[in-house]
């Protein structure tokens, strides 16, 4: 009877980290996670495989990605373990509130700048903690795989079955410039022969390829764009102010420039009837552990992130 409690209790313990990896994506976090060493988690991985004779993980440069087995034994066990662990967290009346720890946020600086922070400024209000990291898309995904972030606003939908994401917003995209430049550009021309109109105008861009440009020109005037960015800052919003200042045209997504085009200080120079669309996606770990606030923080995103 002593020997099947023990065993009961270290299936117990794999489970538990098991469960840790899983949610975090990483080995390392869920090690992290879970208090225990890197090694004695792949040991308690591998012991827990042998048992079930499939394996629960693929390994991946950064992180690890579940099998089915694992995604099937996450459904089975998460309920159970998670009512387990609430039993022995202490719930006593006079206890001090723990407070929830900070939602951890990423995503481009622009998006978030302009509508990730208005769309949050209740929630911070109420006393929720975000912390914000910004970066390129792929970096930002590889740390909510490995567990350091919470949410990721991505411009792409992730791959994978690590994670799951829901569409946040359509981004749709327009050619601007000053209205001291736009003057200068015969727009009925550009209208009907493409881009010949703009010869002589400097391209402002975020990377030296131009993929905005380019797509821009592919989607809307049906030619390969062929040319050199004038300027090149690696944020949309500097992008935005050199436009206003007179310095060039660029492509640009439209909830970037409004405030802009409704001030005056740049125009739309066409305004076509399929105008090029990028969709928007709120991604988080798959089967990660609910959290109050990271619930509330991405439901909020979700619905407020259409009004901007």
């Amino acid at each position: 009877m002593v020997e099947k409690s023990a065993d009961a209790l270290f299936d117990l313990t794999r489970l538990r980290t098991f469960l840790a990896v899983y949610r975090a994506g990483s080995i390392t976090a869920g090690a992290r996670q879970a208090g225990y060493s890197q090694p004695a988690v792949t040991q308690q991985l591998q012991a827990l495989e042998r048992h079930l004779g499939r394996p629960l993980f693929e390994r991946l440069p950064r992180g690890v990605a579940p099998t089915p087995a694992a995604d099937d034994l996450a459904a089975r066990v998460s309920g159970a373990l998670d009512a387990l662990a609430a039993v022995f967290t202490p719930d006593h009346p006079d206890a001090p509130p723990v407070p929830e720890p900070p939602v951890l946020l990423g995503g481009p600086a622009d998006f978030l700048a302009v509508v990730g922070m208005p769309a949050l400024a209740p929630l911070i209000a109420e006393g929720i903690r975000v912390h914000v990291r910004t970066g390129l898309t792929e970096d930002l995904l590889a740390d909510l795989r490995a567990g350091h972030l919470d949410l990721v606003i991505s411009t792409q939908r992730p791959r994978g079955r690590t994670l799951i994401a829901d569409a946040l917003c359509d981004e749709t995209f327009g050619l601007v410039a000053a209205p001291e430049v736009a003057a200068r550009i015969d727009r009925a021309r550009l209208a009907e022969n493409g881009p010949t109109a703009l010869a002589g105008i400097p391209l402002l861009s975020y990377a030296a390829d131009l993929p905005i440009l380019r797509r821009y020109w592919r989607h809307v005037f049906g030619t390969r764009l062929d040319a050199e960015a004038a300027l090149v800052v690696d944020d949309l919003r500097a992008v935005l102010t050199a436009v206003c200042a007179g310095a060039g045209i660029s492509v640009l997504p439209s909830y970037l420039y409004e405030s802009a085009r409704a001030a005056g200080r740049v125009v739309e120079l066409l305004e076509p009837d399929d105008p090029p669309i990028n969709t928007a996606f709120l991604a988080r770990r798959h089967g990660a552990a609910g959290r109050r606030h990271v619930d509330r923080v991405a439901r909020h995103l979700l619905t407020e992130a259409l009004k901007f």
